[in-house]
């Protein structure tokens, strides 16, 4: 069994190998064969591809020597300031394009890849507006985000869009299949189905999670090891914080509920996920109830995402839940 990380051994070399985007490879490969490539917008949810596909352009343009000083490969979200802009990504897109190598079709610009692109500030965007139609003729953009949203008009404007979906479980099944084949690993009945539920369609985060839970498990995965490492919440825990959200009781009872969650380490996040699905699974709940309940989901959503604490989060959504179902 390897130690290198799968997701990187088993990353796509080429356009042709990238899964279930059928759309976008058949339009690259087009512009590949012309070597003519306009700025690029790769958008879409984690996981499906987008990165990818953008260093398999990279490595059929030119090579994996001319990569080293034709690419520069930047994620935007450590790096998202205006003086970013200003200092590395100007002095690269200026940079005079060196000599060709023999074998690839090294067209006479450079590549720039902008991972996270939406992360970068409204004032970085705007000035790479300028260094695009400065540098156009030496430097191509690839951009790569997950909301298109956040990436201002001017910017997308100037760009091919290309939008990569999430990926079906069957094609999910067969890459993780040929993984497991090529590792030597071995995939328990139900194993299978259990990894492509906690993945939601993101390939990237169902082959680092059958890598630990293979480490773990000794070559051998089971759907216990795998819901284990990857952190989902057991679901009799969900259905049990659920049917006391909608029972009629004390608030304590909900408060013990929610310090075991807590004390069992599971992420706020994770927990406000699976309790929504769980809510939305019961087609018997009348809409103003459900209405109210994932307006709270979503509240509490967004203040941890900023920072707030997980336990009072967690604490004011089950009271929430609990005064739109029993109150209501």
């Amino acid at each position: 069994m390897s130690t290198q990380p799968w997701v990187e051994k088993y990353r796509p070399k080429n356009v042709n190998e990238v899964a279930y985007q059928e759309e976008v490879v058949n339009t690259l490969t087009r512009a590949l064969e012309t070597a003519n490539l306009p700025h690029l917008l790769f958008y879409g949810p984690p996981g499906t591809g987008k990165t990818s596909t953008a260093l398999a352009i990279a490595r059929q343009l030119y090579g994996p020597e001319l990569m080293k000083s034709r690419v520069m490969e930047l994620n935007a979200s450590d790096e998202r300031g205006i003086h970013v802009v200003r200092e590395k990504v100007k002095s690269f897109a200026a940079a005079a394009v060196g000599a060709p190598v023999p074998g690839y079709p090294c067209p006479p610009y450079k590549l720039l890849i902008l991972d996270e692109a939406d992360s970068m500030t409204q004032d970085a965007q705007s000035a790479l507006r300028r260094t695009m139609e400065t540098y156009s003729r030496v430097t191509r953009f690839v951009f790569i985000c997950n909301y298109v949203s956040r990436i201002i008009e001017p910017l997308a404007s100037r760009c091919a869009k290309f939008r990569f979906k999430p990926l079906q479980p069957t094609v999910m099944a067969g890459r993780i299949e040929h993984i497991c084949e090529r590792e030597g690993v071995t995939l328990a009945p139900g194993a299978l189905e259990a990894l492509s539920s906690v993945s939601g369609g993101d390939l990237r985060r169902a082959i680092t999670t059958l890598q630990s839970a293979a480490r773990l498990g000794g070559g051998t995965v089971d759907k216990a090891t795998l819901l284990d490492v990857s952190g989902r919440v057991p679901a009799d825990v969900i259905t049990g914080l659920c049917n006391s959200c909608k029972a009629p009781g004390a608030f304590a009872g909900l408060q013990r509920q929610v310090a075991g969650v807590v004390s069992e380490g599971f992420a706020a996040q994770q927990v406000l996920q699976q309790l929504q699905l769980e809510l939305l699974s019961d087609r018997g709940t009348p809409g103003l109830k459900l209405a109210d309940a994932l307006e709270a989901l979503a509240a509490a959503d967004f203040s941890l995402t900023v920072g707030a604490d997980e336990t009072i989060q967690l604490l004011n959504v089950v009271g929430q839940v609990h005064k739109a179902y029993v109150a209501a």
